[in-house]
């Protein structure tokens, strides 16, 4: 079978009628990230006679699925259409049928697939099944920009866990609070209501057991009506040290809350946390806490694709020290403080410069005040 880097001749290229539908076909998709776990966000727009009859994109919590959106919407006009989808159209049956059969049984003429599905279920098997029923098929059209907006959901099936994006606001000398601990606010609010929109974007915020206890964060989107699903919020505390009194705890019976913690935390706090409607994952120890990559591990094995991360210097430097941050988008507010201040990551070993983790600028723009900047890990 196939894998997401199959490509088909000249598909990469596509004409530009091609390239215009599977753009729009991407910008749905992005719709739905942050919402669909653990199904990747998909996109698919239906062209007849170069007209658009049909677009969809995956629904809240996974489905139905895109292609299945756009089908309804173009009723009998899908006979002889074109669909342009941004992932291979699935072909296993799951909580849906296969989206492959439905093209089918809808008499499509062409799909056009931006990039393949690696999942074992599918891999080349959705292709396949088209053009098995005379289905002309391309693959690749715009691939690399429908693996990055699949990040998420590659990472889960390649590696077993989800994209990290590493959220980060400081001064200019990357200080996220002063030595005396303040720091709310260092970035603006325009800075901060961007912050939230990152949150809405990704399946699940997270933040270390330090974060909690210095600031008792709620950790949700507060832009109304931005997100579909509800917040899902993940505290690595290897004790479960959270008091009982913190808003999270609070809000677990309304807001899906986890823990990351040892197998030998307290058992009463545990009882009083699952009481309180937290969802407790036990994952393996470290010196200092958990290990971060089983944590992940048991992140992606529940269905999580992206995971925001807005905890502090320790969690920050033990992610980066572990190699586990794809993505940081950091905040930079127009200030110096000085190095009495905590810095942005913690110390963790690193004795020389090819130690050192690197990362790409991919993006840069201004946020009020604020500068944000987002980097991918280097190759």
């Amino acid at each position: 079978m196939g894998d997401v880097g199959i490509t088909d001749g000249n598909a990469a290229a596509g004409n530009a009628a091609d390239r215009e539908h599977m753009r729009a076909a991407l910008a749905l998709a992005r719709r739905g990230l942050g919402n669909t776990w653990p199904n990747p966000a998909v996109g698919c727009v239906l062209v007849r006679s170069g007209r658009v009859v049909g677009r969809g994109w995956t629904a809240p919590d996974g489905r139905p699925h895109a292609e299945t959106v756009a089908l309804a919407q173009a009723g009998d006009l899908a006979r002889g259409a074109t669909a342009y989808v941004t992932l291979e159209p699935c072909s296993h049956h799951g909580r849906t049928p296969p989206c492959a059969d439905a093209l089918v049984a809808a008499g499509v003429a062409r799909v056009v697939v931006a990039c393949g599905d690696p999942d074992p279920r599918v891999d080349g098997r959705g292709v396949a099944a088209l053009r098995a029923a005379g289905i002309e098929v391309v693959v690749g059209l715009m691939a690399e920009k429908a693996e990055a907006l699949q990040a998420g959901f590659l990472a889960r099936v390649r590696l077993g866990r989800p994209t990290v994006t590493l959220k980060l606001a400081s001064t200019l000398d990357g200080r996220i609070a002063t030595r005396t601990g303040e720091s709310q606010w260092i970035t603006g609010p325009e800075a901060r209501r961007a912050a939230h929109a990152l949150r809405g974007q990704h399946d699940a915020v997270l933040a270390g057991i330090g974060t909690v206890l210095a600031d008792d964060p709620e950790l949700t989107c507060r832009i109304p009506g931005y997100r579909k699903t509800p917040d899902l919020r993940v505290v690595v505390d290897s004790r479960l040290r959270t008091p009982a009194t913190a808003r999270l705890v609070a809000t677990a019976a309304t807001v899906p809350t986890w823990f990351l913690h040892r197998a030998d935390a307290d058992a009463g706090r545990a009882q009083a946390l699952r009481k309180a409607g937290a969802r407790l994952i036990e994952v393996s120890g470290a010196e200092n806490g958990v290990d971060l990559a089983a944590g992940m591990q048991a992140l992606g094995a529940a269905g999580l694709t992206r995971v925001l991360v807005e905890g502090g210097a320790q969690i920050a430097g033990g992610l980066l020290r572990a190699g586990l941050v794809d993505r940081i988008a950091w905040f930079h507010a127009p200030g110096v403080m000085g190095g009495d201040g905590w810095p942005a990551a913690q110390a963790f070993g690193t004795a020389a410069l090819r130690e050192m983790p690197r990362f790409r600028r991919v993006d840069s723009r201004l946020v009020g005040d604020d500068m944000l900047t987002e980097f991918s890990r280097a190759a």
